[in-house]
């Protein structure tokens, strides 16, 4: 009998039963399909040897007018910004406390290294960072270059005196010192890295049937922390997302704003915090609280989606509300006959999601319906067009735009946007949707690798409250795979080559940017991979005849591998009906053969007799590329049972 020659479908399928895939794949893990054959995915590195600090959700990169290179990092806990390498870190300062409240208020304990800090009314909570200035000469035997730096407050004992943590253990007990020249600048409080559901005191009426001062027993959701950049010229406009999704309530953050300045060298910017958007010359009426801003860079108007009503008080906020600055001038928000700025509401819906800026027009995203919001150069400056009804959308950060199309990640379904709403295919969809953690879903994030004419959209299985998996659209093949992988923030963009990728493990600092498609291993260590087809008949009439394989011609290539002898395992499935089991024992002609290909592998030679079987393919070492291609099995009939 003719070698049978193994050819399989591009892409991956799990929505029909292993059997029903013949000729297809059914399982891998950090894959791809290049010209229809699957392939290890590109490695990576880390981008800069410097960590950041929280986990970041959201990166920006722009290019000034003064060339400037810049990326933009907003964490749970900081703002950075990169160039060169560096963290620079440009976090708003929520209030500086001087002198005279500052006079002398270092306090330390002999033999510890925990200072004290006695301020009246001080606002910090455990978490926050402060950085402190302007103390004078050791304190009880610290130096003052230890106390003059940024600090993590570690305990609020009160409400007028927090404790920070110095390397240099006092050597003596100091109640008051410093000095009378003392600045503590203190950051904006962090936010939470996750959505996170507590029991806590005070969480449902005082007076209810659990009793006052015990936890309430339903759960109160706190909000991850998001940030939303863009760039306004050489400076950069960013504002605070805040949505407890557990409980459907939508709250905005504060709009900030970083100024480049005019300098050629941007040193002096760069270590100057962004300040809030109201405190700028000018600033009249700037929302208080926005879900998302936005700019209109057509026609240069800053927007804000989901915010404080126009002439509202403090602590009002409209889910569904869009306002809008004056023209090329993001500190002027009051509508007047002399400027463009304005509001409108959106009429369906709870709560604005996102807003997606695409060629032509602004896509905003309710929990239920998709808007268009375009400019129209008239005196009603923006117009309002509903797209679709009865829709969802995963997240505020699980939709992007690739080659003129939008994609996201809906409820239950993935959509697609390319002039009209259309449920885009996917051979996945019960394996992502039946298995994914729906209490993080502000977790999920969309990227495109557009290298590789490729959608990703990262995601926490149902198990997990971190996100750890991966699936993946080609939209030029229209083909489906999937892995795990853990991935906090994804940005592709020409201006830095290659896609950026932050990632903070679970619960655990530093932060970590990696560059993708950037070599073939895992930042240094080694990249596991594999793909395993779906069962295939090897018989000739229907299933009735046993065959026996003897050898197997592998067509796997290892161009750009690293490894001086690279090779991959070539795993074999055999077996005679679609339920039964894969047994290792030797003696049985069921067993599951692996057998080592490398480079100069000409042939494998392996014995197994059944009705159908299973390839696989896959890598554990370092320094190992690989491709699939067309292997040949050399079968044979082999009786009847």
């Amino acid at each position: 009998m003719p070698f049978l020659k193994l050819k399989f479908k591009p892409g991956i399928n799990r929505d029909t039963t292993n059997y029903a895939n013949e000729g297809g794949w059914y399982e891998c893990d950090k894959i791809r399909f290049f010209s229809g054959y699957p392939q290890k995915i590109g490695g990576w590195i880390e981008t800069t040897s410097e960590r950041f600090v929280g986990t970041c959700r959201q990166m920006w990169n722009w290019i000034t007018s003064y060339t400037d290179n810049l990326l933009a990092v907003g964490t749970n806990e900081k703002v950075y910004i990169e160039v060169g390498g560096i963290f620079y870190n440009i976090t708003p300062i929520r209030t500086t406390l001087t002198t005279p409240d500052t006079d002398d208020c270092i306090e330390t304990t002999n033999t510890s290294t925990t200072v004290t800090i006695n301020v009246t009314a001080h606002g910090c909570l455990v978490g926050d960072y402060v950085t402190i200035s302007g103390v004078t000469g050791d304190v009880g035997g610290i130096p003052d270059a230890e106390i003059n730096t940024e600090h993590l407050v570690l305990t609020v004992p009160d409400a007028d005196s927090f404790t920070i943590q110095v390397t240099t253990a006092a050597t003596s007990t100091v109640a008051a010192g410093g000095g009378s020249a003392i600045d503590i600048a203190c950051q904006i409080h962090p936010g939470f890295p996750s959505i996170t559901a507590g029991y806590g005191w005070g969480t449902g009426a005082w007076s209810g049937s659990y009793g006052w001062g015990l936890a309430s027993p339903t759960p109160v959701f706190l909000p991850q922390r998001d940030w939303w950049f863009d760039n306004f010229d050489n400076d950069l406009v960013m504002n605070i997302r805040s949505d407890t999704t557990g409980t459907n309530v939508a709250v905005g953050g504060p709009i900030y704003y970083w100024e480049r300045g005019t300098s050629v060298n941007p040193t002096t910017a760069l270590t100057t915090p962004a300040v809030l958007l109201s405190s700028l010359v000018g600033a009249t009426d700037v929302p208080e609280t926005a879900m998302q801003i936005l700019i209109s860079q057509n026609d240069k108007h800053l927007l804000a989606f989901g915010c404080q009503p126009y002439g509202g008080s403090s602590g009002d906020f409209d889910p569904l509300l869009i306002r809008w600055a004056s023209q090329d001038d993001p500190v002027m928000w009051e509508p007047l006959a002399t400027n463009s700025a304005g509001f409108l509401r959106v009429s369906r819906g709870s709560r604005i999601v996102r807003a997606l800026a695409t060629r032509q027009e602004i896509l905003v995203f309710t929990d239920t319906h998709l808007f268009a919001l375009q400019f129209l150069g008239t005196a009603d400056v923006f117009g309002l067009q509903e797209y679709a009804d009865n829709i969802s959308i995963m997240g505020p950060r699980a939709t992007i735009s690739a080659n003129n199309i939008t994609y996201w990640m809906g409820l239950d379904k993935f959509y697609m946007y390319d002039g009209r709403v259309r449920t885009l295919p996917c051979t996945l969809r019960e394996y992502v949707f039946k298995d994914i953690n729906y209490a993080q879903s502000d977790q999920v994030i969309c990227g495109t690798n557009e290298g590789f004419n490729e959608v990703w959209w990262f995601y926490p299985s149902g198990t997990s409250d971190w996100v750890d998996r991966y699936v993946i659209y080609n939209h030029l093949d229209q083909i489906w795979y999937y892995g795990q992988l853990g991935r906090t923030a994804w940005l592709d963009v020409a201006s830095r080559d290659l896609p950026i990728a932050a990632y903070t493990p679970e619960n655990q600092d530093p932060g970590l940017l990696y560059t993708h498609e950037s070599g073939i291993n895992d930042a240094g260590l080694p990249m596991e991979s594999f793909i395993q087809s779906s069962d295939f008949d090897i018989t000739d009439n229907s299933g009735e005849t046993y065959m026996l394989t003897r050898r197997m011609i592998p067509d796997i290539n290892f161009n750009t591998s690293t490894a001086a002898a690279p090779e991959v395992t070539l795993t074999i499935r055999p077996r005679n009906y679609p339920g039964s089991n894969f047994q290792n024992d030797p003696s049985d002609s069921q067993r599951v053969i692996n057998t080592s290909v490398s480079t100069f592998t000409d042939q494998v030679f392996v014995r197994a007799r059944a009705r159908q079987m299973a390839l696989k393919v896959s890598s554990v070492d370092l320094g190992v590329q690989w491709q699939l291609g067309n292997p040949r099995l050399d079968v044979r009939s082999d009786g009847k049972q």
